[in-house]
């Protein structure tokens, strides 16, 4: 939550017979990631989401990746997503709004956010491959998923030119980072609530 001095952080611990996951999270951050899932690629792709998103995110991560990375990328984005919104709070002064377009090479993506209270994520991002490094390409979207679902905010992704799968998926974590940037921003021209109803 909002401390007394302005810092908008938040703590989550999540455990479940498949994952075990401690992740901190401070929007107004340095852009860093500190820990590991467990998941090389998907790591990178959350060093990068810190980055963009101009927040820091502290990750202690156990899962049954035995199995597969699926419960560990979507404990992962549910974590997130509920530090997000603790983190928010009332969401007084945000600018709620986030739109941004990131080229990767041949690639390029489309994210915008509304953290409206009311979670909706639509992805429309067709790969080819299945796989980059050790994720199944398709556990970006669940992570995505599981992200606008915890932090009840409104997602459209879109990858609008495709090409190599690193570099499609990289556009998508920049592009939704850079949106939520944005769209936590506080704007000293709004007073209280984006919202006429007074309530996000």
């Amino acid at each position: 939550m909002t401390d007394s001095v302005g810092v908008r952080k938040a703590e989550i611990r999540r455990t479940t017979a498949e994952t075990d996951i401690a992740l901190s999270l401070e929007l107004d951050g340095p852009g860093t990631l500190t820990g590991t899932s467990g998941i090389g690629f998907f790591d990178h792709m959350l060093a990068l989401f810190a980055r963009h998103g101009r927040m820091a995110i502290g990750l202690t991560c156990s899962g049954d990746l035995r199995v597969d990375g699926h419960h560990t990328v979507e404990d992962v984005g549910i974590c997130l997503g509920k530090a997000l919104a603790e983190a928010l709070g009332e969401k007084r002064g945000i600018a709620r709004y986030g739109v941004a377009h990131v080229p990767m090479d041949e690639c390029l993506a489309r994210a915008v956010v509304d953290l409206s209270g009311r979670a909706h994520c639509t992805i429309e991002a067709a790969l080819a491959i299945e796989r980059v490094g050790d994720l199944d390409v398709e556990l970006a979207w669940e992570f995505f998923r599981a992200l606008a679902r915890s932090a009840r905010l409104t997602l459209h992704l879109d990858l609008l030119r495709g090409g190599n799968a690193h570099h499609a998926v990289e556009a998508c974590f920049k592009a939704t980072a850079r949106a939520l940037a944005q769209a936590c921003a506080l704007d000293p021209a709004i007073e209280g609530v984006p919202s006429t109803k007074g309530l996000l």
